[in-house]
């Protein structure tokens, strides 16, 4: 049965403080040395926050900054390596466990508080996020954090929560937009239990709120001055306007969600609001306030998945307080032995993760090829691009520049082509940048020549029409992994026509 609330001092430095301690450092242990053991290459997206990092700014074209920002302050002190560039992603993951053990601990008791952060960090979207570094990061920290500062707020008016629940508020915008959801699960919170009202009449909520907001100007303007960047992209990615409805993009999200949260926790959470719907779960304030943020980002994100798509880590957010939900409901409806399940199953999930990016390029799946095909060949191809480079070089006639028509090639040519000299540019195709380096680094005239062009297609008319002379040089199978292989195609241009 679920234990009475013991608060957080009862438990202050007790044995489920330790315990959930040495819980956590333990799997973050391991994940480093998972890391360590880990075959995959950057993603590109993780080559391109790591391209970022070198440009210290307060936004780049898709994100807020803080990602870059980690990556750097990282990378500074253990070096440019794949383990240092993802290392953060352990760390912080390893924080958030904690700060669901304190919330677990103030809602209920130490124990609850240990066995979520157990829970948390099993999740199997924790346990794949861990080996990558990505803003959702960052985010589910701020969120977790922000969530222990709103419950000491809604207590009583401390002072000493409002900086907490600032910095919390605006470090998870500079994250990533999506914290903004914050806002709105408080209203929905203080809208479900009228006696927490209060709150929202003392000036303490809206202080930390506002000091929030303040963290995030810095990257409003650097949008202002770059033509709204991170917006458009966000709009851009949202793909709203289409005609048509997309029911089945809705049941795929909130199907992916069972591999996300774990199965046998979300068909947790979706027993509890059938039973809430139904009127038969009677929840304290406490549980309204989980379950205020959680279900809300769960709806909008399924919502726009109707509308358009949406990415299975797009509600992740929701999993922090839905994880002591369940956990606290499980215990307390006397189901242990499926709580255990759920624990072990996820467990499980994740020592399977950890051995597959271990052996990933060295297997492939009946039906489904190789599942990490899209994470290897980049040090490949930066080990071709360098060949030709050099070849030209000894041949007299030296490259001046190079061009790749691709934000996925341009950022894994950075990342793992970061020791060559000749300067690398982005072709932008449009009248406006689709990503960063179309915005930071196009391809202008007066650019050295000749440029060597690497692109996937065969035909790449929309570059090579902008020159003079374009010469095929070679395609090449790169191999990503022992199974796949991705065709790279290289153009010796010159001559550049001004659009």
């Amino acid at each position: 049965m679920l234990e009475s609330r013991s608060g957080p001092a009862a438990d202050a430095g007790g044995p489920d403080t330790r315990h959930a301690l040495l819980l956590i450092a333990g799997i973050a242990l391991l994940r480093v040395v998972a890391l360590k053991l880990n075959s995959t290459d950057l993603f590109f997206d993780e080559s391109q926050y790591w391209a970022w990092s070198r440009e210290p700014a307060f936004g780049y074209y898709s994100k807020p900054p803080l990602i870059a920002w980690i990556i750097a302050a990282s990378t500074s002190l253990c070096g440019n390596g794949e383990v240092c560039v993802r290392l953060p992603a352990v760390l912080i993951h390893a924080g958030t466990a904690f700060a669901v053990f304190l919330l677990g601990r103030a809602l209920y008791s130490g124990r609850i508080g240990l066995l979520s952060a157990a829970v948390y960090a099993t999740l199997p979207g924790v346990s794949l996020s861990s080996g990558i570094i990505s803003t959702d990061v960052p985010l589910l920290l701020a969120w977790a954090l922000a969530l222990l500062a709103f419950h000491r707020l809604l207590k009583a008016p401390d002072w000493r929560a409002v900086p907490l629940l600032g910095l919390a508020f605006g470090t998870g915008l500079n994250a990533k937009y999506a914290m903004a959801y914050f806002v709105l699960c408080a209203a929905v919170f203080l809208w479900l239990v009228p006696e927490r009202r209060e709150a929202a009449k003392r000036p303490h909520l809206w202080v930390a709120l506002a000091l929030g907001l303040a963290l995030i100007v810095p990257n409003l303007v650097w949008n202002a001055r770059h033509g709204f960047a991170t917006f458009a992209h966000t709009a851009d990615n949202a793909k709203w306007g289409g005609s048509l409805l997309h029911p089945l993009k809705a049941l795929e999200f909130l199907g992916a969600q069972f591999g996300v949260f774990g199965p046998i926790l979300f068909a947790a959470l979706l027993v509890i609001l059938w039973r809430v719907q139904r009127g038969k779960a009677r929840f304290e304030a406490r549980e309204k306030m989980l379950l205020a943020f959680s279900v809300p980002v769960i709806g909008i994100v399924t919502g726009q998945a109707f509308l358009s798509r949406a990415h299975p880590n797009w509600a992740a957010v929701a999993y922090v307080p839905a994880t002591l939900l369940v956990t606290a409901y499980m215990l307390r409806e006397g189901e242990e032995r499926w709580f255990r399940r759920s624990l072990a199953l996820n467990a499980s999930v994740a020592v399977v993760i950890a051995a597959a990016t271990w052996q990933a390029g060295k297997m492939a799946l009946p039906g489904v090829g190789d599942p990490f095909a899209r994470t290897l060949g980049n040090r490949e191809l930066a080990a071709e691009t360098r060949r030709i480079l050099e070849e030209a070089r000894r041949g007299g006639k030296p490259f001046g520049a190079i061009i790749s028509d691709e934000r996925e090639l341009t950022a894994s040519l950075l990342y793992y082509g970061r020791e060559v000299e000749t300067p690398l540019f982005a072709w932008r195709a449009g009248p406006r940048p689709a990503d960063h380096f179309e915005m930071q680094r196009p391809y202008l005239a007066g650019a050295p020549e000749p440029v060597l062009l690497v692109t996937r297609k065969a035909d790449p008319a929309g570059v090579t029409g902008a020159f003079a002379r374009a010469e095929p040089l070679l395609a090449r199978a790169l191999p990503a992994g022992r199974f796949s292989t991705r065709t790279i195609h290289y153009f010796a241009l010159s001559g550049y026509r001004t659009p």
